[in-house]
């Protein structure tokens, strides 16, 4: 047999030529798809190391989770359009190549997930320590699910009937969560703290009558230190569900007073108050002034609305230049002999008249 010959020489129903061609084809995909991939790698890694964006790091994580295995049945399904294959080993082949790509993307799933999380928690490391063990449970939940998917997919492509398993998986579903309805919510109520971040560990909190500051974020309650030192402890799910006040998100602080004089205060004076007033917010550091206003008459007093932004959150400076102020417009009083109202009572006393002494009389 010369070698032409024996290149048409058929096996399994192809001839030599058409297996080395198939073959041939195969090896050329896996080296074009291998150096491919390194490159893709190799740029993604350079850009990673040189930027902060999320999405380039995650995908150069992706590149590095494309498997050799997969490259190789790719090309080897290539290679198989080359041959001429019965219906049976065409089918098998498909589906063989159809589970690969769903393993493939499976792993591309869960990383680009836990590469996120991954990500989330560094920075939540150094923002909120506490609340990394949720993000931990969301990462084996996503992994979990991702991994179902690709299972009940798979198994609907090998033939089985999901639609009983799927429905089955459901009604199991729904009756762990009725059983499990109070925790779930909890843990719900914590992913939605994580990511949503409405406070961190550190920021205080006004809820209702309680206020404190946030020592830890749990899956199922969240924990605050009160002013007077008890731990408070609260549900996840009831604490979204309050209204909170969070003055750790605040950037400046809104302050307004009061201050009333006597009735008697000339109206020169009543009109050089704002002044006064307004000098001695000026002169403290880290202040705006807003308004100072003659507002109304009280019961024994004129009375005075004053309003400024102390910009900084924190208490003790307020109260440092709320002192400040309060020092500056009494000294500044007693120098123009103001004086300040308290509380008095006017008693109008009218003496009656005595009878006539020598009022009428009958005669006798």
């Amino acid at each position: 047999m010369t070698p032409l010959e024996w290149l048409d020489y058929e096996v399994l129903g192809n001839s030599v030529l058409t297996w080395a061609t198939g073959l041939a084809v195969a090896v050329v995909a896996w080296l074009v798809l291998g150096i491919a991939r390194r490159v893709l790698r190799n740029r993604l890694d350079a850009l990673a190391a040189h930027t902060q964006l999320m999405a380039v790091k995650i995908a150069a994580y992706l590149a590095r989770q494309t498997k050799g295995w997969f490259l190789v049945v790719l090309a080897l399904f290539i290679a198989s359009r080359f041959w001429m294959l019965s219906p049976s080993i065409d089918t098998l082949v498909t589906r063989v190549a159809t589970i690969v790509l769903l393993l493939q993307m499976g792993l591309w799933g869960t990383a680009a997930l836990l590469k996120f999380l991954e990500l989330r928690r560094e920075r939540q490391l150094a923002e909120d320590p506490g609340t990394v063990a949720t993000l931990d449970l969301l990462g084996f939940v996503v992994r979990v699910t991702v991994w179902a998917i690709v299972l009940l997919l798979a198994l609907d492509n090998l033939g089985v009937n999901i639609t009983a398993l799927v429905a089955g998986l459901g009604v199991g579903g729904i009756a762990v969560a009725l059983a499990a309805q109070n925790i779930l919510g909890d843990l719900f109520a914590s992913l939605s703290i994580v990511l949503d971040k409405p406070f961190v560990v550190g920021d205080f909190l006004v809820i209702g009558d309680f206020l404190g500051s946030v020592e830890k974020v749990g899956l199922k309650t969240t924990r605050m230190r009160s002013l007077s030192g008890e731990q408070l402890v609260f549900s996840n799910n009831d604490l979204l569900g309050s209204r909170i006040r969070n003055y750790g998100r605040m950037f400046e602080r809104r302050v307004l007073f009061s201050l009333g004089v006597t009735y008697q205060t000339p109206a020169d004076k009543l009109r050089l108050i704002p002044k006064i007033v307004r000098e001695a917010i000026e002169a403290q550091s880290k202040v705006r002034f807003d308004r100072a206003h003659f507002k109304g008459y009280g019961d024994f007093a004129l009375l005075f609305e004053v309003v400024y932004y102390v910009l900084s959150p924190d208490y003790n400076t307020y109260m440092d230049i709320q002192q400040a102020i309060n020092l500056v417009i009494y000294e500044r009083f007693a120098e123009e002999g103001i004086e300040f109202a308290y509380p008095t009572q006017t008693l109008y006393m009218m003496r009656a008249e005595p009878a006539d002494a020598g009022g009428s009389h009958s005669d006798g």
